[in-house]
């Protein structure tokens, strides 16, 4: 059975229990339950011949023959039993709920659906893409909530081929989400890999990749999702459940790829603590004592590792990064300033456009940068803007973010060699530029002296003439007008929440 028939089938039930009051992310939480019992099942037999980590008791065959209450009543003693287990089992149902109010479906659910397909033996791109398949629908979902946690695929998958991971080489994301960064980095060193050794394709599932998810239950559907696609175990939890940002967990990656939650403002404010330098010490991560503390009454935390103090949860994030990155790591995030640009090698930007993400209101860059040693002058010489943002219109539904809209960025990006890049810009004053070059040009780059005279450093950076703004003629269409007009409202909105939370402001300040 191929992808888009299981994922059919799969959602078709969907909508049957849909209609029994149960949601989007209620039906894919209660489909991983199940999964993994069948699949733990599965391994016991023939070829695998592995031992269950689930008890006989609570095991697949246990559920498949009972029926009526008696059924819903072994279901719930089940999740209950299996949610205090430690390890990948412990994971997938911690906090877990029986969700169903009618026997008899969770029945047709269990007998006609799952227990009929092999799921161990199908391939990992079958079974894992029709996952993926049942998460995008969720994320479509605006009721659930879940599109925060859900970067679209298109551009996770750009992302990944310009920083193209190897084998070996550890990858980390401390908001993983359902785990899209993860995965596309697992499928890419997979296929441009086709001769992996064993030991390669061990450390692959078990060595490789870490995720940090603060929601318990999006925990679970990336642990599941990333099982499906053959990563983890039930001795190798690749996912951590908790506040990356509360400590430097002490791990080291090469590379760091993330899309922190949305939103400048954070409960929490992360306060430096530093201590004297180590003299002669080359790596800033290890120049400062470091040390993380949590005060649940101040809603504060001391991480001696950080550079500054601050509540700005995007600047906290991109400075855990710089922490979980070995020395010459890479990174793919989001927006920061002046000691990013100084302590690492900030070497490119992408500029989205708006109307690819779930939530609203979102113009977010992509930045890429490599962790280096301390320096005296700034590591920053050049940084190249992509533009992908202006003149450019997206909406989720009618016209979304396809791969190929990113080939350009690829092209441009040049991830064999990134130091014999060449613009597509030019000024329309020049007329000497090297063929290919455009006014219209969405690629250039800005030197560090250029970047630092800005005001506050800052790296909105543009040049493209707004077409819209001069020509009625080259208007979008009146959705993207209405979507773009939406998320230019939401944005000043969370400008103006912050503003005042900073005056003490309280009250009904979130909507």
């Amino acid at each position: 059975m191929n992808t888009s028939s299981i994922v059919q089938k799969l959602w078709n039930y969907c909508n049957v229990l849909r209609d029994d009051g149960m949601s989007y992310g209620d039906y894919v939480e209660q489909l991983t339950y199940l999964l993994f019992l069948k699949m733990a099942d599965e391994r016991t037999r023939a070829p695998y011949n592995q031992k269950s980590p689930v008890l006989d008791k609570y095991n697949w065959p246990s559920l498949i023959k009972k029926d009526g209450d008696e059924l819903f009543d072994h279901y719930r003693h089940t999740l209950e039993a299996l949610g205090n287990r430690k390890g990948l089992l412990g994971l997938i149902f911690n906090k877990s709920q029986n969700k169903f109010q009618d026997p008899a479906k969770l029945r047709r659910l269990v007998v006609d659906l799952i227990d009929k397909e092999e799921w161990v033996s199908m391939s990992a791109d079958v079974k894992g893409d029709a996952y993926e398949g049942l998460l995008e629908k969720n994320a479509q979902d605006t009721k659930s909530g879940a599109g925060q946690y859900f970067t679209p695929r298109p551009l996770i998958q750009a992302i990944v081929d310009v920083m193209a991971p190897k084998p070996g080489e550890t990858v980390s994301d401390p908001a993983c989400g359902t785990g899209g960064f993860l995965l596309a980095a697992h499928d890419y060193v997979v296929k441009q890999n086709p001769n992996l050794t064993k030991p390669q394709k061990t450390r692959l599932k078990e060595e490789t990749f870490k995720g940090w998810e603060l929601v318990q239950a999006t925990a679970r559907l990336c642990a599941m999702n990333m099982l499906l696609h053959g990563i983890g175990s039930q001795d190798f939890e690749p996912i951590v459940v908790s506040d990356s940002l509360a400590a430097d967990p002490g791990d080291r990656f090469d590379l760091v790829l993330t899309n922190p939650p949305f939103g400048k403002k954070s409960s929490t404010t992360i306060v430096v603590d530093v201590a004297p330098a180590i003299p002669g010490s080359r790596d800033i991560s290890a120049s400062m004592h470091v040390r993380s503390k949590v005060s649940k009454e101040r809603d504060i935390v001391e991480r001696g590792d950080f550079w500054t103090t601050t509540s700005n949860k995007q600047l906290n994030f991109v400075q855990h990064v710089k922490t979980l990155l070995k020395q010459n790591g890479r990174a793919a995030g989001e927006t920061i300033r002046r000691k990013l640009l100084h302590e690492c090698d900030v070497h490119t930007l992408l500029r989205l456009p708006t109307g690819l993400f779930y939530a609203q209101g979102v113009k977010a860059n992509v930045l890429f940068f490599d962790k280096k040693p301390a320096s005296e002058t700034p590591w920053t010489k050049k940084l190249w803007i992509y533009d992908l943002r202006t003149n450019m219109h997206f909406t989720l539904k009618t016209d979304p973010l396809k791969r190929e809209d990113l080939d350009d960025f690829v092209r441009c990006y040049n991830s064999a060699n990134r130091h014999e890049r060449k613009a597509t810009w030019r000024s329309g004053l020049d007329s000497g530029s090297e063929a290919g070059m455009t006014a219209q040009g969405r690629w250039r780059a800005y030197t560090y002296d250029e970047i630092a005279a800005r005001d506050k450093v800052s790296l909105d950076i543009f040049w493209l003439r707004d077409e819209s703004l001069s020509d009625s003629d080259n208007l979008p269409a009146p959705d993207i007008i209405a979507a773009e007009i939406v998320a230019d409202l939401e944005a000043a909105l969370e400008q103006f929440r912050a503003i005042a939370t900073d005056l003490g402001v309280t009250d009904n300040v979130g909507g």
